[in-house]
């Protein structure tokens, strides 16, 4: 439950090893958050992150949460909410992937396509019907620049994220008036292990300031999020370049 304050005192992370995810926490810690659960494959590996966040002084803990295992969203979240009132959701979790590497395998952009799609649909729905049923809440959904236009070079992993971005912009419409929000956030090129050895992006940035935009723009009550937020500016003339001018562009 939000304090007097209104801060936000706890936080669910779906995919809570996501470097981006974990510098937003760190930034909500240094405010009156203090309930943290972390979900994720393998909650033995997420320990550090945990003894890490109990000697800053807060209530941490780690559960089991498979993207590609649909079926057992409900039972996760249901028992992550049933430990109290969360205030913020942070859905972080994703595969990147080379469009190489899905141009040969065709199999694994499926398993891309429910992971970054599928997964993203079914635990946002029990969220949102969690939060509902508590009164009050935030899902932040963590998309992708590559949602706003197809480019040759990633056009699979940019479909994903361009599915979950409309999605969810849509469930936040849909929950008007129910004291529950979604807000959306579109990285740029983030320097992350994930991205570790790929040619950076303009405007690329780190998890730690992306976390900086992120949290003011919660304080600020934004439903879209650019981080950088110079990105907003440059992709509303982007977006509405001819298809000729965005391949040579690199799209």
């Amino acid at each position: 439950m939000r304090d007097a304050l209104g801060a936000m005192q706890s936080v669910l992370v779906l995919g809570g090893n996501s470097e981006i995810a974990l510098a937003i926490v760190d930034r909500l810690i240094e405010g009156r958050t203090r309930r943290v659960v972390l979900a994720v494959r393998e909650p033995l590996g997420a320990q550090p992150t945990i003894d890490r966040l109990t000697a800053a002084g807060i209530t941490a803990s780690a559960i089991a949460f498979d993207a590609l295992k649909p079926q057992t969203h409900a039972t996760v979240l249901n028992d992550a909410f049933a430990g109290g009132d969360i205030d913020l959701v942070i859905s972080a979790f994703g595969i990147l992937g080379s469009q190489a590497e899905f141009d040969a395998d065709p199999m694994f952009a499926l398993q891309v396509v429910n992971a970054n799609f599928g997964g993203a649909v079914t635990s946002s729905l029990i969220v949102a019907d969690l939060m509902r049923k508590q009164g009050h809440g935030t899902l932040l959904v963590i998309t992708s620049i590559a949602a706003m236009r197809g480019r040759a070079d990633n056009y699979v992993y940019g479909s994903t994220k361009a599915g979950q971005d409309l999605f969810a912009q849509g469930l936040g419409d849909a929950l008007v008036g129910t004291g529950v929000r979604v807000v959306v956030v579109r990285p740029g090129f983030v320097h992350t292990k994930m991205t570790e050895g790929m040619k950076p992006a303009p405007f690329s940035t780190t998890p730690e300031k992306v976390a900086e935009v992120v949290v003011d723009g919660l304080a600020k009550g934004r439903e879209l999020i650019f981080a950088p937020s110079i990105l907003r500016f440059v992709f509303a003339g982007l977006i509405h370049a001819p298809r000729m001018i965005w391949r040579r562009l690199g799209g």
